[in-house]
């Protein structure tokens, strides 16, 4: 069997937003990093700090689901979660922040935190418990497939099409459009079956990514010279 037929197909199912961003963010960021590594900010104090903010958020959310205010918020919020993932990141490998720790914050915080605020969607009408549910616990089984590929050395998949970003930008768009209106029409109930399909198929892109990265690398190494 040829390398190229270890390869998944359709590898373009599996495009996320993030693999255009993060480059440009990290350069963009860059100056920003420089700064707060001189001031004695660290990578995982931010990573802390918008896991704080993503949980509070979200449980002000979850008591007051009808105020657009705080749909408002959220979505801005989103936008600056993404942009401090960045810049925790970019101090973590340009200033020589890594850890164990912070790899450990990183990872359970994005879950805790992304359940903290989409969870609260499950209030507002027309979407159901159930649904967002589904939701949530098929992009939990995507992120940890994403880890566990990582454990097995495969190295940590970040495979979409629902990415950590591409989740941020679906969810925001919703929060924005319920922040406009004050309430979305029945039709909107749609949505979450989308979602749902959608982090499903990054679930399963993450899993046969990893399995084929284990694969090609094994045909390589025996190619190589004694």
């Amino acid at each position: 069997m040829k390398d190229e037929e270890a390869l998944p197909c359709l590898p373009w199912v599996a495009a996320t937003s993030l693999s255009l961003l993060k480059p440009w963010l990290r350069r963009a960021l860059m100056p920003a990093a420089s700064v707060l590594a001189r001031r004695g900010v660290t990578a995982n104090q931010i990573t802390i700090l918008s896991i704080i903010v993503s949980v509070v958020l979200g449980a002000c959310l979850a008591l007051a689901p009808g105020k657009p205010v705080l749909h408002a918020m959220m979505s801005f919020w989103l936008v600056a979660r993404t942009l401090l993932a960045s810049l925790d990141g970019t101090l973590a490998v340009c200033f020589g922040q890594k850890s164990r720790l912070g790899g450990f914050l990183n990872e359970t915080g994005d879950i805790a935190s992304d359940i903290a605020l989409y969870a609260p969607l499950s209030l507002v009408s027309p979407f159901t418990a159930s649904q967002v549910a589904l939701v949530l616990s098929l992009v939990v089984a995507g992120e940890l497939a994403g880890v566990c590929s990582e454990w097995l050395g495969t190295g940590r998949r970040c495979e979409g099409p629902l990415g950590k970003a591409d989740r941020a930008f679906a969810f925001g768009a919703i929060n924005i459009w319920i922040a406009a209106q004050g309430m979305l029409p029945a039709s909107a109930t749609i949505l979450m079956p989308i979602l749902s399909a959608l982090a499903g198929l990054t679930l399963a892109n993450r899993l046969r990514f990893a399995a084929c990265e284990h694969k090609v690398p094994s045909k390589r190494i025996r190619r190589l010279p004694p």
